[in-house]
């Protein structure tokens, strides 16, 4: 990089995935640069003290290898969340992203979600996903998990709290203030997106089956996440007394 803000940073979190993510990354190269030519990438190879995770070095060997790509390979102190923001904060671009880098979200989501935030002048876009490959058990999860969120944060046109990629600009970056280091992440991103009235879209999307590793999503996380959505909630009344103003009009016109 020579040190100019970049107009699009692609997070891609790649936690043990030593054996997929360089044909990940070749994937996401031609997408970003058929919506994009300038851009960063930034992979997030962050890994658990005493593993065997080869990870850091894949990573490390990639970003050698391409200078618009830099790496991050730091001892985890905390799991998805904490990647999600220690990539996000190292990230320069003026529209911020983040994929997973396990090949389950399609790369060229990047570059339609992309579009979308441009064209329509909008603070955030992500996808939904509409067909999912990686099993029934993970659906019903998912729509049990979606439901709940819908029915303690109404009034959010949003279909799929988790899905990803999320793009936004680095405005709507700024007025975020996030903590989660797992994987409620995703779920304070729109909560903290609906409390500050941002606009968001979404595309529909295919999920696809997960062949390079066991899912990292345990039956305890639905759990968790409805246990977290519910807490959060409670600390979002509140804002029912002291409502900040909508995000977009601090924005200049």
């Amino acid at each position: 990089m020579n040190g100019k803000q970049p107009r699009l940073s692609v997070v891609v979190l790649a936690y043990r995935s030593a054996d997929s993510i360089a044909a990940f990354v070749d994937e996401l190269i031609p997408a970003i640069e058929s919506a994009e030519p300038d851009w960063e990438m930034i992979l997030v190879g962050n890994y658990l003290k005493d593993s065997a995770d080869r990870t850091p070095e894949v990573v490390r060997c990639i970003a050698e290898s391409n200078p618009r790509i830099r790496f991050l390979a730091k001892v985890k102190q905390g799991m998805m969340g904490w990647d999600m923001r220690s990539g996000l904060e190292t990230a320069l671009g003026e529209t911020l992203a983040v994929i997973d880098g396990d090949g389950q979200n399609p790369a060229e989501d990047i570059a339609r979600a992309y579009r979308m935030l441009k064209e329509s002048s909008l603070d955030m876009a992500k996808t939904y996903r509409v067909q999912r490959d990686d099993g029934w058990y993970r659906l019903v999860m998912s729509r049990v998990y979606n439901l709940v969120f819908s029915a303690l944060f109404p009034g959010m046109n949003c279909r799929d709290i988790n899905s990803k990629p999320k793009l936004m600009t680095r405005e709507a970056y700024a007025a975020l203030d996030l903590h989660s280091d797992g994987w409620f992440v995703d779920a304070e991103i729109m909560i903290q997106a609906r409390r500050l009235g941002m606009s968001i879209g979404e595309l529909p999307t295919e999920f696809k089956s997960l062949e390079s590793r066991p899912s990292f999503v345990k039956p305890m996380t639905t759990l968790a996440f409805i246990a977290n959505l519910i807490g959060y909630r409670l600390l979002e009344f509140r804002y029912c007394f002291n409502k900040p103003e909508a995000f977009r009009s601090k924005r200049k016109p």
